[in-house]
């Protein structure tokens, strides 16, 4: 089984950046999809983010695009997403999630999930 953690959350003011890291245990191969979607009270999970293990196929959710990177580094087993001009409504907990096949936009497609991290951003 993969195990994810996430860490980098913070409360921040709009405009500022915070960079996320999902730290990865167990066999990632390159036929791995990496996402991160993100959370807030009473709304769905949506898709913010996603990457092969490899780097390819990398896509990003339009409210995010121009704003946020997402990357990993091999050697380290990490995926990262760095979050620029932080907005309001990008106020949610994040997660980083792998499934056994190519990224996909629809957080039900994804088979292991970390614990998540909190990302406020304030007015």
């Amino acid at each position: 089984q993969v195990q994810l953690v996430e860490s980098g959350g913070g409360l921040v003011q709009a405009g500022g950046s915070l960079r996320l890291s999902c730290a990865a245990s167990g066999r990632i191969t390159i036929w791995h999809g990496l996402g991160w979607f993100r959370q807030a009270p009473g709304k769905e999970r949506e898709f913010v983010a996603g990457i092969r293990w490899s780097g390819g196929s990398i896509s990003y959710a339009d409210p995010v695009k121009g704003r946020f990177t997402i990357s990993r580094d091999n050697a380290k087993n990490t995926v990262y997403l760095q979050m620029n001009g932080l907005k309001p409504e990008d106020t949610a907990v994040y997660y980083c999630a792998i499934r056994d096949g190519i990224p996909s936009l629809h957080y039900r497609d994804y088979e292991y999930w970390g614990q998540g991290t909190q990302v406020t951003v304030s007015s």
